[in-house]
């Protein structure tokens, strides 16, 4: 399902990209695209869903010496988009220990809704650990990317889109013709200039 998704990945981007820069829209798409089939895998009820009582396991690393590779990589897995793009996405949560965080809450809610619609699933501490662990290596991968400036193009019509939006003037009269600071106009009128 994932892979025939990714022509659809691919046109969000390219129509975000219209609106946005490339990276901005490569970084949106990239934590729905890389999250969300993950979450709805792990929120996907067991065959004895609403039958079976739901379980708990709150003694950490207990479950996780019974786990196989392959649950140690796909609970690694689950939050690696979200934790590789959201420091790319949001500057505020640029830093690894707040990616962590955001991880640790989300993997907490999907382990508190597979307890309280008894998905027939063990809601584990063990997982919110792995997921946790998974979002913040995949953080310290995008550093690099996110240290790295994007190209001179990128860079200038990001500054545009700033611009733009910070000093954007609605004003019915014609004779404003520009803003080149903020609360500075620049007007057609000679007789009309605010002083310098």
């Amino acid at each position: 399902m994932t892979v025939l998704a990714l022509p659809v990945a691919a046109l969000a981007v390219c129509i975000l990209a219209r609106r946005r820069s490339w990276r901005t829209a490569l970084a949106e798409v990239g934590i729905v695209y890389g999250t969300v089939p993950w979450v709805w895998m792990t929120l996907l009820p067991g065959s004895g869903a609403g039958v079976v009582p739901a379980r708990v396991s709150l003694v950490p690393l207990h479950d996780l010496l019974t786990m196989s590779a392959d649950q140690i990589v796909g609970n690694l897995l689950i939050f690696a988009a979200l934790g590789f793009f959201v420091p790319l996405r949001f500057a505020r949560l640029a830093s690894v220990p707040r990616v962590l965080a955001l991880a640790a809450g989300c993997s907490i809610l999907i382990e508190v809704s597979q307890y309280v619609f008894q998905l027939d699933r063990v809601s584990s501490v063990d997982d919110v650990l792995l997921n946790t662990a998974g979002a913040g290596l995949a953080a310290l991968a995008s550093r690099r990317w996110k240290l790295h400036r994007p190209a001179r193009g990128d860079r200038l019509l990001d500054r545009a889109d700033e611009l733009s939006d910070q000093y954007a003037v609605v004003d019915a009269r014609p004779e404003v013709a520009a803003v080149d600071e903020p609360g500075r106009e620049v007007l057609d009128h000679p007789d009309r200039r605010p002083d310098l």
